[in-house]
C-alpha cells in the first residue's frame, strides 16, 4: 500500500512528465506550497538555471502579508513573479503545479500570474 508521500510522488512525476512532452522548450512555472509559505520560480530546464522567483518570504512582500499561507499571499507572489519573468524576458510557460491539486492556493498563484501578463 502506497503512503500519501509515495502517491504526492507519483503525482508530481506525472505533472513532469506531461510538462516535459508537451512544453516544447518553454520555461516552467514551478510551485512549492508549505503550510505556511507559497514559493514560485519560473525554470529553464535547457539551461538549468532559474530565471525568476517570488515567495512569500521576499522582503518586498513579507512587510505586506498577514500571512504567507492563504490564497492573498499566493496571488501576491503571482503577480511578483509574472513582473519578474517579463523583466527578464519570458512571457510564455508552462505551469508545473508539483503534485498538489489544482485549488486554493495553487490556482490563486496561476490566475494571478495570467492576469499579469504570463500566458500559459
Amino acid at each position: 500500500m502506497l503512503t500519501s508521500k509515495d502517491k504526492f510522488a507519483r503525482r508530481q512525476e506525472r505533472v513532469r512528465f506531461r510538462v516535459r512532452r508537451f512544453g516544447k522548450g518553454r520555461p516552467r512555472l514551478s510551485v512549492f506550497r508549505s503550510s505556511k509559505h507559497i514559493h514560485a520560480q519560473v525554470i529553464d530546464d535547457t539551461g538549468g538555471h532559474t530565471l525568476a522567483a517570488a515567495s512569500t518570504l521576499d522582503k518586498s512582500l513579507r512587510t505586506q502579508l498577514k500571512t504567507g499561507a492563504d490564497v492573498e499571499a499566493a496571488r501576491q507572489v503571482g503577480k511578483l513573479l509574472a513582473e519578474r519573468a517579463k523583466a527578464a524576458g519570458v512571457t510564455e510557460v508552462v505551469f508545473d503545479r508539483g503534485g498538489y491539486l489544482f485549488h486554493g492556493r495553487v490556482k490563486a498563484l496561476a490566475d494571478a500570474a495570467r492576469e499579469a501578463g504570463l500566458s500559459f
